[in-house]
């Protein structure tokens, strides 16, 4: 069975109106210059780290790429910002959703545009603080770790994606952060 046909919910195209984005998800890694957010599923241990913001959503943490920073860097940031975390281990690609949007213009003006990618990622951390909240990102209440069953229940409750890719992701930790190991003998990509 291929990852699709396990995840067709996180595979299915999409449409993100939010961004004018239509969207699909690959294991195909995009090339650093699409690539446009970053957004991790965290670990502590087994546990699942999530984030509260003000519409009381729980969302994993991440964001927008700024200009001429690093995959690495960003990811420091976003976990400092949103999450009050840093890194305890590498950082583990394992997916993206390539986009396409109708906006007349790139969202940032150093974005790729009209092409560009969500960079999905792992990682263990440590949370050693509170999130810093910048003035213009998210603005998050909570940070909590949960089991991955309390997870998707929480991060799933809108009938999205999330807990396929949360599971996905945890498939991936626990294969040392390949796609490629979870694939059957010549089974397909997708």
């Amino acid at each position: 069975m291929t990852l699709a046909e396990r995840y067709p919910l996180l595979h299915a195209p999409a449409r993100w109106e939010w961004g004018g984005l239509d969207v699909q998800f690959s294991t195909e890694l995009p090339p650093d210059e699409l690539v446009t957010n970053i957004h991790l599923v965290c670990f502590v241990g087994d546990r699942i780290v999530l984030c509260r913001d003000d519409r009381d959503v729980w969302i994993l943490p991440g964001g927008t790429r700024e200009a001429g920073e690093s995959i690495e860097s960003c990811v420091i940031r976003e976990l400092v910002e949103e999450a009050g975390a840093e890194l305890a281990g590498p950082i583990r690609q394992f997916g993206a959703h390539y986009g396409t949007t109708d906006h007349p213009e790139p969202y940032r003006p150093w974005q790729p545009h009209p092409h560009k990618a969500w960079l999905w990622c792992t990682a263990d951390v440590r949370l050693v603080g509170e999130p810093t909240n910048p003035d213009d990102a998210e603005n998050i209440l909570e940070v909590r770790t949960f089991s991955l069953e309390e997870a998707l229940r929480h991060a799933g409750n809108d009938g999205s994606y999330v807990p396929e890719l949360i599971r996905l992701a945890v498939e991936v930790h626990g294969a040392g952060g390949s796609t490629t190991a979870l694939r059957q003998p010549g089974s397909p990509a997708e």
